[in-house]
């Protein structure tokens, strides 16, 4: 079968075409290949609201097959909130089933006059009317389209957030995955595609079988003895790092106004296990099985993982679990990112806090906050003006300082001023502020692969370069990032080498993640994006932490930044 299969959605026409093998060796797939597409095909000026934008979801060489963690797929499309080009990936059952249908990747292109899901199965592919989910939350859809196609089918879609367009929309898939950043959500609803329905049957081709299962046995080993992987994400799951991150004063709150958390002993991932904990759940093809379904109110729902306990709950001055809990799920069912949701009601915070927004909205209020992410996710009243994003929104209120952002993109759960290599990775990030562009927290913080003085700046663009390469190459594979606490370069590039048959050594594989990333940065480049845009907001460069173990730090950015364009070999102004 043909590697590409392309959707427009303004026609209705449906073709297939073939990948190069110059363009898969160099950017093997997933995150790489979406990325190609994009760049290639939509020019960085394009609104990302326009039919002119499209979307890519892509796999990659071993998705589905036996390597650890092979189950996830890859959106890559321009971001209505950020302006950049946006990727993000998810885990769960869809990627391998949508890599059975035996395409690479599915272009998604023009605008649908009415709303439409896809319903590719077993070499046949339609464009079908969703009228009928339109409007429905993100489980009612699942439901009914497994409902209208075949119950072994797999569906990634929108809530109402990206029918309304919301900046903050995200797409779900196995009813609580999410492709989560970036508000690539709202480009779904911005055509009029409500899903994607996939049904595969064909099995993922492996180059040297016997090497590639040497290969998976050698990383199955590696992830069984590593700390994080083989204990701590396997019992507590990510909220593990609710303490962690409190212990060295970095748990962010109250809209980053204070490093540590008076109340945090609420939302530990020991009283997450005791209090809503119901079961574990995993990813296709995980040994970790970080995945935890909880129960409140008698709701069962997917998590919250530790990035969304600490957006409703430090962030916002929330310590109420249930409360957390309980935006979380609403997150999920109407389709929101919780990590930008929840920054952005932390700004609205803030600004209300200070007198510059009428509407009175306090830290600590876990009902008024669920009341937001409903209005956010329904594009209603005061959640209209939040939903545009805390940048958008700050901006409004004349106040642009108060959003916690880079690049349009709310900032996660770890402040930059107690570690200053994720505080680099924060502001030079292609897609904004985002932490999964090199987990710098990885060797600053949990000391892995090892360990380094997270208060000290030197050495730091080398590590961040590094990092950034690595995890690009990782999402064209696509495995999950938790493996790189435990697995090295050398074990990435054998498993694509025995995967595709071609020799890929370490070098080789890390020059595939930095070609993604600077192709990534020129499109940015082209965008509009400038040097001044790898900054991060005031507060973390001029205003210490006046509590926790990060008290009396800054972040020292501008030395960090010369030094790593040189080690990019870009250009002064940050151009490759």
């Amino acid at each position: 079968m043909s590697s590409i299969l392309r959707i427009n959605l303004s026609t209705g026409r449906i073709s297939e075409e073939e990948i190069s093998q110059d363009i898969r060796q160099k950017f093997v797939g997933g995150r790489g290949l979406g990325v190609k597409i994009v760049f290639e095909e939509v020019d960085p000026l394009t609104s990302p609201l326009s039919a002119d934008n499209k979307i890519v979801l892509a796999v990659g060489p071993m998705t589905g097959a036996a390597a650890p963690t092979a189950g996830r797929y890859e959106v890559v499309s321009k971001s209505p909130l950020t302006g950049t080009i946006s990727d993000g990936n998810s885990g769960g059952y869809f990627g391998p089933m949508l890599k059975a249908l035996g395409y690479e990747a599915v272009v998604l292109e023009g605008k649908s006059k009415d709303p439409i899901y896809i319903w590719a199965h077993r070499g046949d592919v339609e464009i079908r009317d969703a009228s009928f989910v339109w409007g429905k939350n993100i489980n009612e859809t699942t439901e009914k389209l497994l409902g209208n196609t075949e119950k072994k089918a797999k569906v990634a879609c929108i809530g109402p957030a990206g029918e309304r367009r919301v900046r903050l929309a995200c797409i779900m898939n196995d009813n609580h995955r999410a492709v989560g950043r970036g508000g690539l959500g709202a480009v779904w609803g911005s055509k009029n595609l409500k899903a994607v329905v996939v049904l595969g049957s064909e099995n993922t081709s492996i180059a040297d079988e016997d090497r590639f299962m040497r290969a998976v046995k050698s990383c199955r080993m590696t992830l069984d003895k590593n700390p994080y992987t083989k204990d701590s994400l396997k019992i507590l799951g990510t909220p593990v790092l609710v303490s962690v991150m409190a212990n060295v004063g970095i748990l962010a709150a109250r809209n980053f106004q204070e490093g540590h958390f008076e109340e945090v002993d609420g939302i530990r991932g020991e009283k997450y296990l005791e209090r809503i904990f119901v079961k574990p759940y995993t990813c296709f093809g995980c040994p970790i099985s970080c995945g935890r379904l909880t129960r409140v109110d008698g709701e069962l729902g997917g998590g919250p993982e530790y990035e969304t306990l600490w957006a409703f709950g430090p962030e916002c001055g929330v310590s109420d679990l249930e409360g957390i809990v309980k935006a979380n799920n609403l997150c999920n069912s109407l389709g929101l990112d919780t990590i930008s949701t929840g920054s952005s009601i932390g700004c609205a915070m803030e600004l209300s806090e200070r007198g510059y927004l009428d509407e009175k909205i306090e830290f600590g209020d876990s009902e008024k906050m669920i009341e937001l992410v409903r209005k956010i996710g329904m594009n209603e009243g005061i959640g209209r003006e939040i939903g545009e994003g805390s940048k958008r929104l700050a901006e409004r209120y004349e106040h642009p300082e108060i959003a916690m952002q880079v690049k349009g993109l709310e900032l996660p759960g770890y402040d930059p001023r107690g570690v200053q290599g994720q505080a680099l990775a924060y502001a030079t990030s292609n897609r904004g502020g985002c932490h999964m562009r090199a987990y710098l927290i990885g060797p600053e913080i949990l000391k892995v692969p090892a360990g380094v003085d997270r208060f000290k700046t030197e050495g730091k663009p080398g590590i961040v370069r590094l990092l950034q390469d690595t995890a690009a190459a990782v999402d064209c594979l696509i495995l999950c990032r938790f493996t790189s606490l435990a697995l090295n370069i050398e074990q990435y590039a054998e498993l694509l080498t025995a995967t595709t048959g071609v020799e890929y050594s370490p070098e080789e594989f890390k020059k595939v993640g930095e070609r993604v990333w600077n192709l990534e940065r020129l499109y940015n480049n082209r965008a509009g994006f400038k040097r001044e845009d790898d900054l991060l907001p005031r507060r973390f460069l001029e205003v210490p932490l006046e509590t926790g173990n990060s008290r009396g730090r800054v972040v020292k950015l501008e030395k960090m930044l010369e030094e790593y364009y040189e080690e990019r070999g870009w250009t002064e102004k940050g151009e490759p």
